[in-house]
């Protein structure tokens, strides 16, 4: 039975990270288990930054966004010979298995112990919602809920000065964000690493837009296909004589992270957090919880490792059908 677990929010904060905390805190102390919070990631082991986590600790947390167990980005677990001195030092501390809230870095990371004989689990926080194992990691839906607000609030603008809105959005290498926003937001474009469309059509999507007088176009961007600054410069340059519209960049940078958790996210991060505690303490390791048709699943951590999900066939589809041009420009 354990006895003392710790847990570490690593990578990339994503809105819900507290929630599982606070789940994870909760559940474990129902079930007479010690927590242990680990201070930003993997480095924190290394520098001993431990602190007791209890009922107090974590008390109203489930509305906050980021981590209160701060995060960070560390290169050096990357060497085997770190990981073994990361094992060492959570052994002298009496933790017995470690439950580690991230995005795919974080979770090699996780493997990478598993592979040594530690016990870990992994549970998905990511705002790309780029991981296999899962139909929906923690934060996506926060992100998207802020994107959409951002997207409706930049269309108010675009369509009092009848301009085109280029709106970057984060993704990594991944298209969801861009894809689901621009369908939910109503936008015209959706520029995305995972198709190629031609640059002539955008500009035809675009102008016809105007030709049937609407006031305003919005093009989102996913940063893993170009930077909005490269795909703004291109539209202006192939639609020089065709546009006849003023274009406008946004990025939108790091405040897709930083918005309170919505409902979906803090029930999500609070069954993931709940069903990862209860998988540990019956012997389950080397694993990541996951959302699979809205059941709680565990898939093998060596699987997920380099393994990046399909976009979904239908929202392509829904994309398309409504009239939207989905993917990068053929001369990218």
């Amino acid at each position: 039975m354990l006895k003392r677990i710790g847990i570490i929010t690593s990578g990339g904060d994503s809105p819900g990270m507290n929630p599982a905390i606070r789940s994870v805190t909760r559940t474990a102390i129902n079930l007479g288990i010690e927590v242990v919070g680990i201070q930003n990631g993997y480095q924190g082991i290394f520098d001993r930054e431990f602190m007791p986590l209890g009922v107090i600790e974590v008390s109203g947390r489930i509305r906050d966004a980021g981590t209160i167990l701060s995060t960070s980005r560390c290169l050096k677990f990357l060497e085997e010979h770190s990981q073994l001195e990361a094992i060492e030092i959570l052994k002298k501390e009496n933790i017995q298995a470690l439950l580690i809230l991230g995005g795919d870095g974080s979770l090699a990371g996780a493997a990478a112990l598993s592979k040594h004989g530690f016990r870990v689990l992994g549970i998905p926080c990511s705002i790309d919602n780029d991981l296999s194992g899962t139909e929906m990691s923690i934060g996506v839906d926060s992100c998207l809920n802020t994107i959409v607000h951002l997207i409706d609030m930049i269309k108010a603008t675009a369509a009092s000065h009848n301009r085109c809105f280029v709106v970057e959005v984060m993704g990594r290498k991944q298209g969801y964000l861009a894809l689901m926003s621009a369908i939910a937001s109503g936008s015209q474009i959706a520029v995305i690493p995972e198709f190629r469309c031609d640059m002539d059509l955008i500009i035809e999507n675009l102008t016809r837009r105007r030709l049937r007088r609407h006031n305003n176009s919005v093009v989102v961007v996913a940063e893993g296909a170009c930077t909005g600054q490269n795909f703004m410069e291109r539209l202006l340059v192939a639609g020089k004589d065709k546009l006849h519209q003023e274009v406008r960049l946004t990025v939108l940078g790091h405040l897709q992270r930083g918005s309170p958790p919505t409902f979906s996210d803090r029930f999500l991060a609070t069954r993931m957090g709940e069903f990862a505690v209860l998988a540990l303490n019956q012997g389950e390791h080397g694993s990541m919880v996951g959302l699979l048709r809205n059941r709680m699943n565990l898939t093998d951590l060596q699987e997920i490792k380099g393994h990046r999900p399909h976009l979904p066939a239908d929202a392509i589809r829904l994309a398309r059908n409504l009239g939207m041009e989905v993917g990068i420009p053929t001369e990218a």
